[in-house]
């Protein structure tokens, strides 16, 4: 079985557990919304692009509006979460992207979830896993910090064996130029997601780096 699909095994249990009005870490979004972002992302991605074009005010989305609407009952939810356990659709362009692009997004909303509500405790997740989720971070970071006026590396205490410096996401500073981002792979992911208060990690540099990545990271947001 893929990794994605274990998450999504997981993550379905979580949102059962989970009370759909309770927050997560989502701004705007509670834990039926975020279900229902995830139905329409995988079912009617479209429908999502529409939205996003349209920039509302989180929680306001006019389509995810209808879905979530529609998941306003007991049953309705237990169905929304049914389509979700189900999987992604073969024709979707979600399935391009990869296993571990799908990896990525389910672990993240799966703390939105869980840290929504306040459980703060890390998963125990297996090696092999967070080897597939550490590989994807690099390129996320990149994404992230590319006009981040600091250098940035990613480090993870969890895989001695990936040196440092493949995860530089920008170079030509080092020294008091350069801020350090670490921690185990799931708490980077949120990290660079822009789940800072959220993500346990440690960040580290120079006095002058750190003011600079700062307040970048509050203009940035």
């Amino acid at each position: 079985m893929r990794w994605m699909d274990h998450e999504r095994i997981a993550l379905v249990e979580t949102f059962r557990a989970a009370d759909p009005g309770a927050a997560t870490l989502c701004e705007g979004w509670n834990v039926r919304r975020l279900l229902a972002h995830l139905v329409m992302r995988e079912h009617a991605p479209w429908k999502q692009m529409l939205d996003a074009v349209a920039r509302p005010e989180p929680g306001q989305e006019k389509r995810l509006g209808h879905v979530v609407a529609a998941a306003g009952t007991d049953a309705g939810y237990d169905q929304l979460l049914a389509r979700f356990a189900a999987g992604t659709g073969a024709a979707n362009p979600m399935t391009w992207l990869g296993d571990s692009a799908q990896l990525v997004e389910y672990v993240i909303h799966h703390e939105d979830v869980r840290r929504g509500g306040g459980n703060k405790l890390p998963r125990s997740l297996p090696a092999g896993q967070l080897e597939a989720l550490w590989a994807k971070l690099p390129l996320m970071a990149r994404m992230t910090y590319r006009r981040c006026p600091v250098a940035v590396t990613i480090a993870t205490k969890n895989h001695p064996a990936v040196p440092v410096q493949k995860g530089a996401v920008r170079r030509g500073a080092t020294g008091p130029g350069m801020v350090l981002v670490a921690g185990d792979p799931v708490e980077v992911a949120l990290y660079i997601s822009g789940r800072q208060r959220a993500a346990n990690v440690e960040v580290t540099g120079s006095e002058a780096a750190l003011a600079a990545f700062r307040e970048w990271s509050a203009r940035a947001k």
